[in-house]
């Protein structure tokens, strides 16, 4: 997180000791930067300097720094860093870390990066995991998966345990995933949910993901509109329930409204007549909602991409704006 963000206490979070709050959200986080912080008024509810012992309220506004990223880097040189990273791909990924505690890595992973290997696919997250090993024997693993073209974030289990319990949530949709897009076309109704099956289709030599109501997979997806942009186009916050192949992508595809610079599921459709729009896919997954065993919460923004980035600012959008919406 390398932005000021603003978040609203919620209803069931009131009475709660703002340190505890904040640690609830950010456990990479120390008491002391915390208190630094609070002191030089960089973490403020509703415009006011706080103590950590004061007791948040539904609906105020706590202001929250960029620090997250800063920590993470912080607490990663205080580990044994592998000396195997010597590639720029490992390197990459060591950049990218957004979280990083003795359980869980978060990386923002960057768009048109693989991350396992495939047909004409050599160059992958999954093949360079050793670089996230951080001083442990053992080398990360994958819990989840992002398509090479989606940015955002990527969660790690850095040990066997972690792997098993986050591989359950995952299965059981305890895990909450937030996406952002850009869509092209009108969208109808402007909140609603896709509860449609997908499968794959094979014709001649190429293969692709489609709505198949009789042999596809359960898919459900709930999305929302943030902002409208005429019946041009509109940024949309995805919430998948279920985690297939190209879901987000099928799923607005199938209602009219392609993902721009979806060119595999939307056709010709799918790019804005618009100069200085990048072409590249506009799918960003945007933060991520994990429940630890022990109760604690960890939540976690990636930032959008530079080619997302450079639309937003173009179409007059920002991003420092978002509300959940959902």
């Amino acid at each position: 997180m390398t932005e000021v963000q603003i978040k609203t206490v919620e209803s069931q979070d009131a009475d709660i000791r703002l340190d505890r709050w904040f640690r609830a959200r950010y456990p990479g986080i120390g008491h002391g930067v915390i208190e630094k912080l609070l002191r030089t008024g960089q973490i403020r509810v509703d415009g006011r300097r706080v103590k950590a012992s004061f007791r948040l309220e539904a609906g105020q506004k706590v202001r929250i720094p960029p620090i997250q990223s800063t920590a993470c880097a912080k607490q990663a040189k205080q580990i044994k860093i592998n000396k195997k990273v010597s590639d720029a791909l490992g390197q990459t990924l060591v950049n990218s870390v957004l979280h990083l505690d003795e359980e869980i890595i978060v990386i923002d992973k960057p768009a048109g990066l693989a991350v396992q290997g495939g047909t004409n696919i050599s160059r992958h997250i999954d093949g360079v995991l050793d670089a996230l090993s951080f001083g442990k024997a053992q080398k990360p693993k994958l819990v989840h998966r992002l398509d090479k073209d989606t940015s955002g974030i990527l969660l790690l289990a850095r040990d066997r345990v972690a792997a098993r319990w986050l591989t359950r949530d995952f299965r059981e949709q305890a895990i909450v995933k937030t996406y952002w897009a850009l869509i092209v076309g009108e969208l109808r109704p402007v909140k609603g949910v896709i509860d449609a099956p997908i499968g794959k289709t094979i014709r001649e030599n190429s293969e692709k993901i489609t709505v198949n109501p009789k042999d596809g997979q359960t898919a459900i997806t709930h999305y929302a509109i943030v902002e409208q942009l005429g019946r041009k186009a509109s940024w949309v916050a995805l919430r998948p329930k279920t985690g297939r192949t190209h879901q987000l992508r099928v799923h607005m595809a199938s209602l009219g409204t392609p993902i721009h610079g979806d060119g595999k599921y939307g056709g010709a459709k799918a790019f804005l007549d618009l100069q200085g729009i990048s072409k590249k896919i506009h799918l960003h997954a945007r933060d991520i909602l994990v429940r630890r065993p022990n109760g604690k919460e960890l939540f976690i923004t990636a930032e959008l991409p530079s080619h997302m980035k450079s639309s937003w600012s173009q179409l007059g959008l920002d991003s420092k704006n978002y509300r959940d919406p959902f």
